[in-house]
């Protein structure tokens, strides 16, 4: 397919499903890391560090849930669960997760380290599939523009 033809085109149902098994695989280490192997290795660290790798913590948990929400919607649209296939509108968009510190993640063990930089990765490329389908939005039409200018300035003489 060429760059014309619609993004969630693109976005096939086995693009999805293996997505989809790599952000559960991504959960199912991330939770028994942070919940339990990481335990001894996050008592071990200084205060700060212990406090920036909770934050981290989050931080994967949260860009795992945007990511298994995002990739189940498009699962919806695509068995026709959800009606309308528009996968723009501002709901069905892939929801904002905050950037890690490199500061911070470099002080970490190196599994956790691995796990912050394996969910970044992960939500990038989530992410340029969910921009992907903005870019095809069809551009305004010069028509409508123009349109829209004259009757702005019909409003605006007429009131003067």
């Amino acid at each position: 397919m060429d760059d014309s033809t619609n993004a969630n085109a693109r976005i096939t149902p086995r693009l999805i499903d293996s997505l989809y098994t790599e952000a559960m695989l991504l959960a199912d280490e991330a939770r028994g890391y942070f919940d339990e192997a990481g335990r001894d290795e996050r008592q071990q660290l200084e205060p700060f560090v212990r406090v920036g790798f909770a934050c981290e913590s989050l931080k994967v948990t949260t860009r795992i849930m945007h990511i298994v929400a995002w990739l189940l919607t498009q699962r919806a649209v695509e068995t026709g669960e959800i009606k309308s296939p528009d996968g723009r509108r501002p709901e069905r968009r892939l929801g904002h997760a905050n950037d890690s510190d490199p500061a911070v993640v470099d002080q970490l063990p190196e599994a956790a380290q691995r796990l912050v930089l394996s969910s970044a990765d992960l939500y990038a490329r989530i992410k340029r599939l969910d921009e992907g389908q903005m870019d095809d939005q069809p551009a305004p039409s010069p028509a409508r523009a123009l349109m829209g200018r004259l009757e702005r300035d019909l409003i605006w003489n007429r009131d003067r």
